[in-house]
């Protein structure tokens, strides 16, 4: 059967399918079972009524056991044995001691947690830049299509495209790619200087120092003994000092390689094979695709600000500045994490972008490659399982944190 025609029939049996189950079941329920006829005419409507909803999450909870439970019980149990020719012998957790004494496995879960702090932030702090900006112009629709679009493009296609801008080609030959073109403009003069050493060594001071900032505010009440909320948000604090202690060192060290490494001029780069920058390269990618996500979301959220309170601001003598930073943003404060999570939760899970641009090479793995890795690569179950019930632990608090703030939004 031609694959086009298959296709077609799949969507036509499916749909068919779940019209036809709401259909005949209601009817099953109201003419059947539950008459609303005769004297129990009154208790048999209630009934069917209480009946009814589960007449339609039925299916969807069918479909959540067997497609998600299931393989979450069943990955538990896998990642607890090992496979022994047809059989599965049981190790206990001799599959995460082999597992965190891989070399591999830490640079996988260090890579996540860089993908985890820079490109969350850059995503929502670039949808925010853009929805400020996009509102205060007349073409703004436009450019907000232009910005939304890489979110219809899938990450293979995305990591295709931006693959082409990283392409090296030799010497003698042309270069396709967008980067290297840039870069063998460059031979070593003042401007080379100027914008591949002094521009980036700025940028990096300015990013840590903002870093440092946040971090000192959001750290500051464990040194002052002070209760700004929960007990439980106290550990959060200290997480987050220790990832901004990270990330400022890992700049720092980034700056002072800037002015130490030599730089070859007048020669092609093949930019996906340079440690460290190369997952910032790969970063790139993802952040080009979901700050359209976080523009959207924030853009709506934006234009249900109150104009009371700006006018208030502009009475009040407020620059923009202040008005965007103290006015708005925190009015907007519960969707920009919202999306910040939303986005944290891809970033945990990113697996195409880096399987179709280096796969997982030149100290680029990721967790959800690794794992790729052991359970079709190197058939080790055991191991394979144990990383996918890491990534369901660093998934399942931001999940948590994701349904608690949309009920507390509710209440």
């Amino acid at each position: 059967m031609h694959p086009a025609l298959q296709g077609l029939l799949t969507i036509i049996i499916g749909v068919g399918g779940c019209v036809g189950y709401f259909y005949f079941s209601n009817q099953f329920l109201d003419k059947v079972l539950f008459p609303a006829r005769g004297p129990n005419a009154g208790s048999n409507i209630s009934r069917a009524n209480m009946i009814r909803p589960w007449l339609f999450l039925g299916p969807a909870i069918i479909a959540l056991g067997l497609y998600l439970a299931y393989p979450v019980f069943e990955t538990i149990r896998l990642s607890l044995t090992e496979r022994v020719r047809d059989d599965y012998a049981w190790v206990g957790l001799e599959n995460y001691s082999r597992m965190l004494g891989e070399p591999k496995f830490w640079e996988a879960l260090k890579n996540n947690m860089l993908w985890l702090i820079i490109v969350p932030a850059a995503s929502t702090a670039f949808g925010l830049l853009a929805a400020q900006l996009t509102d205060r112009i007349g073409w703004g629709n436009a450019a907000k299509s232009l910005i939304f679009m890489p979110m219809a493009i899938s990450f293979v296609g995305a990591s295709v495209i931006w693959k082409l801008v990283y392409d090296t080609r030799p010497v003698e030959q042309q270069q396709i790619g967008i980067l290297n073109w840039i870069w063998l403009k460059f031979e070593g003069g003042f401007w080379s200087v100027i914008f591949l050493q002094i521009v980036p060594a700025i940028i990096l001071l300015a990013f840590a120092a903002l870093i440092a900032y946040a971090c000192y505010n959001f750290a500051k009440p464990l040194w002052n003994n002070r209760r700004t909320g929960p007990g439980r948000i106290m550990p959060v604090r200290v997480l987050v000092a220790v990832g901004g202690i990270w990330l400022v060192f890992l700049s720092l060290e980034s700056l002072l390689s800037l002015f130490t490494d030599e730089l070859v001029f007048g020669k092609p780069q093949t930019w996906l094979t340079v440690p460290l920058w190369n997952s910032f390269f790969l970063m790139i990618v993802l952040i080009w695709i979901q700050t359209g996500f976080a523009m959207v979301i924030l853009s709506a959220a934006l234009r249900g600000i109150p104009e009371e309170t700006v006018e208030a601001a502009i009475v009040d003598g407020a620059n923009p500045f202040q008005i965007f930073f103290k006015i708005k943003v925190p009015q907007i404060m519960g969707t920009i994490v919202v999306v910040w999570t939303t986005i944290t939760l891809v970033v945990l899970k990113v697996f195409d972008i880096v399987f179709a641009m280096t796969n997982g090479q030149w100290e680029t793995q990721v967790l959800a490659n690794y794992m790729f890795d052991k359970l079709f690569r190197a058939n080790d179950w055991g191991v394979g399982s144990a990383s996918a019930m890491v990534i369901m632990l660093l998934v399942t608090p931001i999940l948590v944190w994701n349904v608690y703030s949309a009920r507390k939004e509710m209440k």
